[in-house]
């Protein structure tokens, strides 16, 4: 096996990229098995925290694509897990409300995510899991704002 050269290895910026490509593929295999993708876990989280909302407002507090926020917000009808109704203010725009099937998926992934973050963060204690989380966070934010 060939070795990576430490000028790589020794730059957060070069880990992160790799951790973030392991990471979406471990989100990606775990939301698979429990029949969803992480478009679907984003509407269902952002509904169930704010409540009914437009696809419009969907998209943004997902930072999701219009066209990816119909195609996802499609699936997640033909599940039964959201119903979409004109909005009475405005009947060009739809308002999607989750269902209690749409509940009980986004239970489902949430377990399925959790198994993610412990497969992810494996080795790392829970103190260090918190502050590691802490830390992206901020820097995060900080990136965010610019």
């Amino acid at each position: 096996m060939e070795k990576t050269p430490a000028r790589l290895t020794a730059k957060p910026s070069w880990l992160l990229s790799q951790l973030a490509v392991h990471g979406a593929r471990l989100v990606t295999d775990g939301f698979a098995e429990a029949g969803a993708r992480g478009y679907h876990y984003r509407i269902l989280a952002a509904l169930d925290e704010f409540g009914a909302a437009s696809q419009a407002d969907l998209g943004r507090r997902c930072n999701m694509d219009r066209s990816d926020v119909v195609a996802a917000i499609n699936e997640l009808a033909e599940q039964g897990a959201v119903e979409r109704a004109p909005d009475p203010d405005d009947r060009r725009r739809n308002i999607v409300t989750a269902t209690e099937t749409g509940t009980q998926q986004l239970q489902r992934l949430d377990r399925a995510l959790e198994e993610v973050q412990d497969d992810l963060l494996g080795p790392l204690p829970a103190e260090d899991r918190q502050t590691f989380t802490r830390l992206l966070a901020q820097l995060l934010a900080h990136h965010q704002r610019r």
